[in-house]
């Protein structure tokens, strides 16, 4: 079963004489709104509420008051905020109450580049705000807005996130024990064999002696953490295994079944792929890769032309598995499209030529495994995994 990609919403121009236009400049203090109101086209209405969402309702039936005095009203409104530590719950708890809500992504909004200039909360709320007012209008180019994730697929994809946090955990544990042990000049243990605790107690340091009581103690501590880390990182990849045996898989699950059948692509890969973009909504592939931070920044001023590199503002969890990807499909898919093209551009280069033109890879693959796992396009000429 395949799935035809959703764009994403295209801005609808606001009637101003009924449309209230409001920018939310977010934090933990306090929330800055910055409204146009309809019947007070000259006013950029600013006010400081308390962070909670019943504080921004009140503000903006306040709004409508003042609107409603001014002889207008207020038949739609249009919210933004910028994507943060905030996540996307405030744009479901918004569009539960009727409001249109789009979220921005905080590097795409130009700013004043003079080394010096005001900044305030206020100041940044009028201008998400002059920004959501463009973006309306249908300026190109003026800001990129995220895709705002469904709750479920937001929720099923800490898993994948936290099964990352925790091998990050036990490569840190496996290095401290190491580097505990490094000062009594043992370098031969392996805290991930099964006999890690037996091994430990035969150890001897550098002058032949039983490894110090407090030493000893330490190490035994960190072993017991690192034993939950990986007992936790098994259930977590019993889980993520769990959705290739899933006779009834939802539509994560199916793209996740259809990317596992390509060579070269396992069941982790597959799983951050569709748990970071897939799920999401993308107009084409290039705002998919801008997602993935794989797009290039070009610099070209008067006689001044170089290249940036990529912009790296964008899902690195995604980015960093497209470019093991990249590296993999080499192997396994050679006689792809992608590695021919590659290839063709490689030849007879350096080994940094081959590391700046493997993100062109990653960036080319990751639009042909999207439109593999959302629309069943087969990458070209690539291979398939027998059939077990």
């Amino acid at each position: 079963m395949t799935h035809l990609p959703v764009p994403c919403p295209v801005p609808i121009m606001p009637d101003y004489d009924c449309t209230l236009v409001l920018a939310i400049e977010l934090s933990n203090v306090s929330w800055v709104l910055a409204a146009q109101v309809p019947g007070l086209p000259r006013v950029k209405a600013k006010r400081t509420i308390e962070p909670t969402a019943e504080a921004l309702l009140a503000a903006i039936q306040g709004y409508r008051e003042r609107a409603q005095a001014a002889g207008r009203q207020v038949e739609r409104v249009v919210a933004t905020y910028e994507a943060g530590w905030s996540g996307f719950w405030l744009a479901r708890w918004l569009a539960t109450h009727g409001i249109e809500t789009h979220v921005v992504q905080p590097s795409s909004v130009p700013v004043d580049r003079r080394a010096r200039r005001a900044k305030s909360d206020g100041i940044d709320a009028e201008l998400l705000l002059r920004t959501l007012l463009a973006w309306l209008r249908g300026e190109p180019r003026v800001c990129s807005m995220v895709p705002i994730p469904d709750e479920a697929d937001e929720g099923a994809r800490r898993c994948i996130r936290e099964r990352t946090e925790l091998v990050a955990e036990r490569v840190a544990l496996v290095n401290r024990i190491g580097a505990v042990l490094a000062t009594l000049g043992v370098d031969e243990y392996n805290p991930l064999l099964r006999n890690r605790r037996e091994r430990l107690d035969a150890l001897r340091t550098a002058l032949g002696t039983p490894l110090p009581p407090y030493a000893h103690a330490e190490i035994s501590r960190m072993l017991d953490r690192l034993d939950l880390v990986r007992a936790q990182i098994t259930a977590l990849e019993q889980e993520r295994d769990a959705v290739l045996e899933d006779e009834a898989p939802d539509r994560a699950g199916e793209m996740i079944q259809q990317l596992a059948t390509l060579r070269g692509i396992g069941v982790q890969s597959a799983t951050v792929l569709v748990r970071e973009a897939f799920v999401r909504k993308f107009a084409h592939g290039k705002a998919l890769g801008s997602y993935a931070g794989l797009c290039a920044t070009p610099y070209s001023s008067g006689g001044t032309e170089r290249e940036q590199g990529i912009s790296k503002a964008g899902n690195r969890r995604l980015r960093t598995v497209m470019v093991e990807l990249a590296w993999l499909w080499q192997r396994y898919q050679p006689g792809s499209a992608q590695v021919s093209w590659f290839r063709k551009r490689v030849g007879g280069t350096g080994a940094r030529m081959r590391k700046v033109m493997v993100i062109a890879l990653a960036r080319k693959l990751l639009i042909a495994l999207w439109r593999f796992a959302t629309q069943g396009v087969v990458p070209e000429s690539a291979v398939m995994k027998p059939a077990s």
